[in-house]
This record gives structure tokens, C-alpha cells and sequence, in this order.
């Protein structure tokens, strides 16, 4: 009797689980068409040679790694790779310092900071608006006939219009504020999230034994943020290696001034858009291997001193 028992329990476990896969193949199904496939045929093209000249198609010839060492050799690729790292520590490091210490007085009792839900859909607004209105608004703002030219003319503050876009640092600084903006709301929601989940007795402890807020924001409260940091760190990593839609918009494409916002991914775009797939391809593998190189440097770095 209790073997029939145990066997009825085990065929309602089994056909319970069913409901379990059956549920899973919409999800398995997107990821193979979108994901899987394009991925696999990315790596497959980055073999060939196939590219279109004039009205001429050529390839796909089989060329082995020749795509890879092309793109190892071109200097471009590496004066590319300098301005996406630039561009994405000039936005970061700001992006998590304000973010830190946003999250520090959001999650702080003692602090009774008022109007708090309103201040966190402010921060977090900017991330629901699309990169490319931002990017236009950021195009007319800063644009030589632009309000902010003219409001600083007429403070006296400069004399002729400052070419925003035409200068290497200030249109690396402008892409830089605007990944900022769109980010570190984001950001913070994450930190204090990391930040509230702490046990406040900790606190108390510290409080008890004299420490000062100082010391127990890089005492107690960085390393138990540990995990969110890391987090925090390899996504805007991932995000920052991928940037594309904001300098691409605010220099039409071109990277200017001479290159100096053009990144990875927008040079990988001009191989799309002159239909040479096996060059995008071999780049973009490449990409996908830096990209977990550094992900996992990173991980690394920061949980060395807590292994």
C-alpha cells in the first residue's frame, strides 16, 4: 500500500513538472531564433571573406583567421578601444561616487530625508529616456548657436560661441555626462537596495563602540556592498564597451572631432553598413572575448581580499 502511495506522489511530481517545460519553450524558442543562431552565424562569418564591392558581391570564401589578424593590425582598433575606455571611466567614476553617496542618505533613518520617493523617481527618470533624445537634446543644447553658448555669452563669460562638438574633450566629456545621467539613477536604486539589506544591529554596534559615519560607511558598509559593486562594476563595463547610440547621434556617425568620440562598437556599424560581414564578425568575437576577459579581471579584483 505505501509503495502505491509513493509511486502515485512520484507520477503527480512528474506530471506537475511537465507544466515546468512546457512553460520554458517560449523563452527557448526566442533564444534560439534571436540569440542563439546569431550568434553562431556571427562566429561562422567571421571565418569567410564576404563582403560587397560596388554592385559586386564577394565570398563567402573561406579565409580561416585572416579576418582576425586584419583587425589586430589596424591601428584604428586600437585608437577605438582608447576613446571607449575613456569616454566610459569619465561617465563611471562620477556615475558611482554620486550614486554611493545618494544611496548612503536615501537608506540612512537617522537622516528622516523628506519627500524621498519623490527624489528617487527623479534620479531614476532619466534612464526610462531613450539615448537618442538624449543625444538630440544634448545636439541642441550644446550646438554653436545653442542655449548654452548663449546664456554664457551674454554672462560675458566667453566672447564667440565654444565649439562643443569640435573639441576633443569637451564632446568626450558631453557623451561622458550623458551616460552619467541616463545611468546613475539606476545606480543608486541598486546601492541602496544593497544598502537596506544590511542588518542594522551592525550599525548599532558601531554606533555603541564610538565608531564615526565615516568609518562605518568603508568599515561596514563598502564590504558588505561587495556583491552589488561587482555587479554594478561588470554591467556598466558590458554597457560601456557597447556604447554606441549616443555618439553616434550627436556626431552623425563620423566620431569627430578626428575620431576622438568613435568608439568600438560604431566602428564595428561601418563594417555592417558597407556589408562586410566577415570583418563585423571577426570584431565582434573579439568583443565578446574582451569583454568577458575584463568581466572577469574585475570579479576577480574586487573579491580578492574577501577569499
Amino acid at each position: 500500500m505505501a509503495i502505491k502511495m509513493k509511486n502515485r506522489k512520484q507520477s503527480k511530481v512528474v506530471s506537475y513538472n511537465k507544466w515546468g517545460y512546457i512553460f520554458l519553450i517560449p523563452f527557448v524558442v526566442v533564444y534560439i531564433i534571436f540569440q542563439l543562431i546569431p550568434l553562431v552565424t556571427t562566429v561562422v562569418n567571421s571565418f569567410y571573406e564576404n563582403y560587397r564591392s560596388g554592385l559586386t558581391q564577394i565570398g563567402p570564401n573561406f579565409i580561416g583567421f585572416k579576418n582576425y589578424a586584419t583587425i589586430l593590425q589596424n591601428a584604428d582598433l586600437w585608437t577605438y578601444a582608447k576613446n571607449t575606455l575613456i569616454m566610459w571611466v569619465m561617465g563611471f567614476v562620477p556615475q558611482i561616487l554620486v550614486s554611493l553617496l545618494l544611496g548612503a542618505w536615501f537608506s540612512n533613518p537617522s537622516l528622516r530625508l523628506k519627500g524621498q520617493r519623490f527624489f528617487k523617481t527623479v534620479i531614476y527618470l532619466p534612464n526610462l529616456i531613450m539615448a537618442s533624445a538624449f543625444a538630440m537634446l544634448f545636439f541642441t543644447l550644446f550646438s554653436n548657436s545653442g542655449p548654452v553658448n548663449s546664456i554664457l555669452m551674454q554672462m560675458g563669460i566667453i566672447s564667440e560661441p565654444y565649439k562643443f562638438l569640435s573639441n576633443t574633450w569637451s564632446a568626450r566629456s558631453l557623451v561622458a555626462f550623458m551616460n552619467f545621467l541616463m545611468w546613475f539613477g539606476n545606480t543608486t536604486i541598486l546601492l541602496m537596495a544593497g544598502m537596506m539589506g544590511i542588518d542594522t544591529s551592525l550599525f548599532e554596534a558601531a554606533e555603541v563602540d564610538g565608531a564615526t559615519s565615516t568609518q562605518v560607511f568603508f568599515k561596514i558598509t563598502l564590504p558588505l556592498l561587495r556583491p552589488i559593486l561587482v555587479y554594478v562594476m561588470i554591467t556598466s563595463l558590458i554597457g560601456g564597451l557597447q556604447m554606441f547610440d549616443v555618439p553616434q547621434i550627436l556626431t552623425n556617425g563620423t566620431g569627430d572631432p578626428m575620431r576622438s568620440t568613435m568608439t568600438l562598437i560604431m566602428y564595428l556599424n561601418k563594417h555592417l553598413f558597407s556589408k562586410n560581414y566577415g570583418m563585423a564578425g571577426a570584431l565582434s568575437v573579439l568583443l565578446f572575448i574582451v569583454t568577458g576577459i575584463l568581466s572577469m579581471i574585475v570579479y576577480k579584483a574586487t573579491n580578492r581580499n574577501q577569499e
